[in-house]
Formats: C-alpha cells, sequence, structure tokens
C-alpha cells in the first residue's frame, strides 16, 4: 500500500526559489521515469524522512501534486546537507505498480545462534539482498532465522525458503550468515629468567670452593 504525501508544482527552479522553498520546512524534487518527462516539484521534508524512515528505503509513495495528477514513485536518491544535518534534495522515481522493480532489500537475522552459546562467532558477510518484485509486493526486510545453527553452520541464499512474491537475484551460492569456531588465544611465551637452575648452582658453588683451596 502507498504511503500518501503532498506535493507542491515547483515550475521556478532559480537558486532563490530553491533556498525560499527549504526555508518553509520543504525540500525540492524530481520525479523520473520511464517514458516520462522530468517532473520538479517539492514535499515537506519532515513527512518524506518519517515516511523512509518507518517504512524503509523502498517504501511506495503517492504524490499527491497540488493541481495536477497523483504518482505513484519510489525514492532514489536524496542529498543531506552535512553541517546541517538537513534533508535538501531528493530524487524520485516513477513505478508501475504493475511492473516488476530491482530492488535491494535488508536482511536481519532473528534469534541466537545455537553455535554462539557455545563459544562460536556469527558472520554475517550479505547484509543487503537483490530481488525483483513489483512495486507493492516489496518487503521491507528479509528475516532470516539463525537460532538452529550449530558451529560451522551456515545460510545460503539458495536456502531462502520459497512461497514469496519476489525473485531472488543474488548468488545462490552467497553465503548470508555463518557460525564459525572461536578463535584460539595464542600461548604467552615464557618470560626469560636469569635465574639458573638449582642443580647448576650447586655445582657452580663447588667449583668455587675447589678453587680457594
Amino acid at each position: 500500500m502507498a504511503i500518501k504525501l503532498k506535493a507542491s508544482k515547483r515550475d521556478n527552479l532559480q537558486t532563490s526559489n530553491t533556498k525560499e522553498i527549504r526555508q518553509r520546512g520543504d525540500v525540492p524534487g524530481v520525479v523520473y521515469g520511464k517514458e516520462k518527462d522530468p517532473v520538479t516539484l517539492s514535499v515537506n521534508s519532515i513527512e518524506l524522512l518519517k515516511t523512509v524512515r518507518d517504512n524503509g528505503k523502498n517504501a511506495i509513495i503517492s504524490l499527491d501534486v497540488e493541481g495536477g495528477d497523483t504518482l505513484n514513485v519510489m525514492l532514489h536518491e536524496h542529498q543531506i546537507d552535512p553541517l546541517k544535518d538537513e534533508l535538501i534534495h531528493a530524487d524520485f522515481y516513477a513505478v508501475n505498480m504493475k511492473e516488476d522493480v530491482d530492488v535491494e532489500v535488508s536482511i536481519h537475522t532473528e534469534g541466537e545462534a545455537e553455535g554462539v552459546r557455545e563459544g562460536g562467532v556469527l558472520q554475517q558477510p550479505l547484509y543487503e539482498l537483490a530481488i525483483r518484485a513489483k512495486p507493492g509486493e516489496i518487503p521491507e526486510e528479509i528475516k532470516v532465522d539463525v537460532s538452529e545453527l550449530q558451529i560451522g553452520d551456515s545460510i545460503m541464499v539458495s536456502d531462502l525458503k520459497e512461497g514469496r512474491n519476489y525473485e531472488i537475484l543474488e548468488d545462490e551460492n552467497a553465503t548470508i550468515v555463518s557460525v564459525t569456531p572461536p578463535e584460539e588465544m595464542p600461548e604467552e611465551p615464557e618470560e626469560a629468567t636469569d635465574e639458573q637452575p638449582e642443580a647448576l648452582r650447586e655445582d657452580d658453588d663447588d667449583e668455587n670452593e675447589d678453587e680457594n683451596k
């Protein structure tokens, strides 16, 4: 289900007008799309950030353009002012709800692996999964249960359950998560000592006594 946001047309592209837009709490943006001319507009900065934070970066946003059409879009890119930590620009991509799109979805692990309780280390080399799906069927995240993993076990892309509404584009042999054995601590070298073994000390004492005679 698309999240609705109000948007305003932005015909004046002068720098002074762009500054004015930001000063009132909006962010200038552009909507791009296949076989579609770019549309310049502005949306409320706080509402856009809240939408992405609550629904994920692949959220479908329905932009209700003032005096215009309603556009179904996904946030493609955005720019943050590093000094003010404020959103200063947003690029959207218009989507057809009936056509597949390629996206990357975050992978989150669930549970505590048995191997970790035994001292193993959980490794996750893959944090996002490339998939193809219709916009309305893109999952917010993909959950992977690791609770039954023993030391030496792993979960591959090919192990993900079927019955999903999306196609996985990732290499099926790629490892998502594994439990590796604990690292062995290197043995500390014995400290060198100047003391001689007791037997040697006794021999030295005997030699000294013979020399003094």
